[in-house]
Parts: C-alpha cells; structure tokens; sequence
C-alpha cells in the first residue's frame, strides 16, 4: 500500500504562549526565536527539497545583487556592502528555519542599507527601499507567512509597511524616490500569497488525517461486524449445550434409584444455574441475531458443519469454477465451534475465488490430524480478468478472527505460480485461547 505522506501541521505554541492574554501572546509570537522548519513537498518525493533549494538560492541571488547596486547605483564602496549583502542573504536562508528572527534579521539589513545609501541617493533613486533590497525582502516575508498565524503576518506586514513609511517621513532625501507605495503592494500580496499557500496546506494535511482516520475507523467496524456475526453464530451453540445441561439436570435423579435429598438439591441447583446463564446469555447475545437491536430475533436454523462440504463445493462448481476435494485422515465430528469455523473458512476462502480468479482450478484440502484440523484452499493462477469488487476486502480479517477465537492460526498469500492459497490450522479441542484474537500472521488480499 501506497504510504501517503501528511503535510506537517505547524508547531504548537509554547506555554507562555497559550497562557497569555491576547496582546502579550502577540507580542511573544512577534519576538519568538523558536524553530520552524521548512515543510518539505509531499509530491513527488524526489523533489522533498526543491523548496530549500528555491530558497537557497535566492539566497545567494538577492546577496550578490545587493552587492551589486550599493557598489554601481548607490556608489558605496569597501566592505560594508559585502557585509550588508551577506547579511541579506542571510536573513533569506534564516527563513526557512527561524521565520520571525528571519524577519527582524532583513527589517536591520534593511535599515542599514537605508543609513548607508542616505547620503548618495540621487535624483529619482529608491529610498529606504533599493530596488533590489525590497524585492530581496519579500522571500522573507513569504517564508514566515507561510508558518505563522494570521493575526501574526498581518502584524509582519503592518510592521514592515509601517517602518518604510516612518523612515520616508522622517528622514527622506531630497530628490529621491518614495518607495512606500511599492512596499506596501507588494508586502501585502505576499502576505496573502503566504496565508493562501498555508491555509492549503493544513487543509490538506486535515484531509489526508482524516481520509486515514476514516480508513481506520472502516477497518474497526468491519472487525466489529465481523465478530458480531461470529457471536451470533455461536450463540446457537452455546445456547444448545446450556440447554442440554439443563435438561440433563433435570432428568438426572429420575435415573437413579433412591437419589438422596443432597443429590437432588445439587442436580437442582446445576439445572437453576444453567437456566440463570441460559437467561443471560440470550439477554446479552440475543440482540446480536438482527442487525436492528429493536426487530424479532432470527429464526433458529442449524449452523453448518463438515459434513456440508460437499454441497458448499457443488455450489462453486455450478457458478463456473473447477474444484477438487481431498480430505485425509479420518473423518470424524469435531467440537461444533471448530466445525463452524472450518465451514466459514473454506467457504469465503471459495468466495474470494470466484471474485478474484475467475478461471482458475481450486483445490481443497482437508485433514484430520490427532490434535488438529488443518485447511487448505488453493487456486492456481486466473485465466481472465476478475472483474471490479464491491466488496470491502475483509474477508481474510473475518477468517483470521475466527481462527484466532479458537487458539489457530490463518496464513494467506500468493503462490509462485500466480495462484493464492489460504491456509488453517485448527486445535480439535480448543482449550483457553489466547486473549488476542489475532495470530499476528500478516494476511493480504487475494488477487
């Protein structure tokens, strides 16, 4: 099965956070240092990385073009571009682990840049913004809006928007060109850009969480139907042996000559005893023989045993399929759950034969050994397609609860031919089984 990767969901805040009040819990996401990685693509895998990369280099891009027009625009000369560059690519690669220290890391490369192109802005040049520095900021504010809350890159947004406008009002060079206006358009619809590009993917993170909680939750219910189905089957047998100890008790001290008063009053106290679970036992399972616990129980009927093999066999034959029987060993009843449930196994092991290999040749095989019964379906490769299943393919799950309620074991899988074969062993007495109904042996679905 296709493993489906789940987009990561963001971090959760940290204490002081949550216990905060609203404005100092702002103020906390604004002047966090925690880490939040980059998510990584889901699909295809072989491009997990390919936004570390992106980001990686526009790096390394916005770096050298910083350097370039404080060297060529503005006419700054030495180490300090170089240095204001590296801190600007810096501030990029930050992002894509600590997104709010990122964010204040380029709001101070920016400033610096701003105090030191001040003096040789001229005529019609960009300032506090460089053309370059403010589109090398926006990577940034990309990356955290991407990770934070709402609340939190609107206040980004504000913050930058803000800052941009105070620096013009208050110490804007003559001549230069105001580049508030741009700022704000174009931090803005990276703000949105962020929050659209997040917002996607929680909600396909919820998606894919609850797509498997619901694919958990089918499998959870088709266990419990399955085992409902079983405890009505049983019912029947389990009633019929309380009954029978109850008639037993009953009839006892007619067969002895002189039964003592003790004997009679224990015999009757068996015969009360077995009446009493008798009671409860219907109580409890009663409900179980009708899907709608309000309707009539199900009429009584035989439950299917061994001897009724050959008719189940004649049955798969007459819808088109090629069975053989072999039965070794010798034939003998066996405790009527281990009957039941060798019948129900043979029986929708021929059904997942007829779904999924139409065409093929089955063989089954049954065998009486000293302690244990053992079962073998097995159908040679498909000579046409099978056609679409409606099914929910839990038929093996059924078989392999019912083997593991008897203390047995279940084993499926595909044969070296093309074919499948399912196979049981069943104790003849079953004697305390397992707290578990599963025997652990991985199953699969037939072809």
């Amino acid at each position: 099965m296709n493993e489906q990767r789940v987009p990561p969901a963001e971090p959760a805040p940290s204490d002081a956070v949550k216990g905060a009040s609203p404005s100092l819990a702002l103020a906390l996401e604004l002047f966090t240092l925690r880490r939040d990685p980059l998510p990584r693509m889901g699909r295809p895998r072989w491009l997990a990385r390919l936004p570390h990369a992106l980001v990686a280099y526009a790096a390394m891009f916005f770096g050298f073009l910083t350097t370039e027009q404080l060297m060529d625009h503005y006419h700054v000369k030495g180490g300090p571009p170089l240095a204001v560059a590296l801190l600007t690519a810096l501030s990029i690669w930050l992002a894509m682990f600590r997104p709010i220290a990122a964010w204040w890391l380029g709001l101070l490369a920016a400033g610096w840049i701003a105090w030191m192109i001040h003096d040789n802005v001229g005529q019609g040049q960009t300032w506090p913004w460089t053309p370059g520095g403010i589109f090398a900021f926006a990577p940034v504010l990309l990356l955290v809006a991407l990770r934070v809350p709402p609340r939190v890159t609107i206040w980004v947004v504000g913050i930058s928007v803000a800052l941009t406008g105070a620096a013009e009002v208050a110490f804007h060079p003559d001549g230069s060109q105001i580049s508030s206006m741009g700022a704000t358009v174009l931090f803005g619809f990276v703000g949105l850009l962020g929050y659209a590009l997040r917002a996607l993917r929680l909600a396909r993170g919820e998606l894919v969480e609850q797509e498997t909680l619901t694919a958990e939750e089918r499998a959870r219910r088709t266990l419990l139907e399955e085992r409902s189905r079983i405890a009505r089957e049983l019912h029947d047998v389990v009633a019929h042996h309380m009954s029978v100890i109850s008639i037993q008790a009953q009839v006892a001290p007619h067969l002895v000559d002189n039964p003592s008063e003790e004997l009679k009053e224990n015999l009757a106290g068996i015969r009360e005893n077995a009446l009493e679970a008798l009671t409860e036992l219907r109580r409890v399972l009663g409900v179980l023989r009708s899907e709608q616990p309000g309707d009539p129980a199900a009429p009584q009927h035989p439950q299917p045993t061994l001897a009724e093999l050959d008719g189940l066999v004649d049955n798969v034959r007459g819808a088109g399929l090629e069975v053989t029987t072999e039965v070794a060993g010798v034939r003998r009843s066996l405790a009527p759950g281990v009957e039941l449930t060798a019948y129900r196994i043979v029986q929708e092991a021929l059904s997942n034969c007829l779904r999924h290999a139409p065409g093929s040749q089955v063989e089954v095989g049954v065998a009486y050994g000293p302690r244990e019964l053992h079962l073998c379906v097995a159908n040679s490769a498909p000579t046409r397609p099978a056609p679409p299943s409606q099914g929910a393919g839990h038929g093996l799950l059924g078989m392999r609860e019912r083997a593991g309620m008897l203390g047995g074991e279940l084993a499926a899988g595909p044969r070296p031919d093309g074919g499948y074969e399912v196979s049981a062993v069943l104790p003849m007495d079953p004697q305390n089984p397992p707290a578990g109904t599963g025997t652990g042996t991985e199953t699969k679905k037939a072809p």
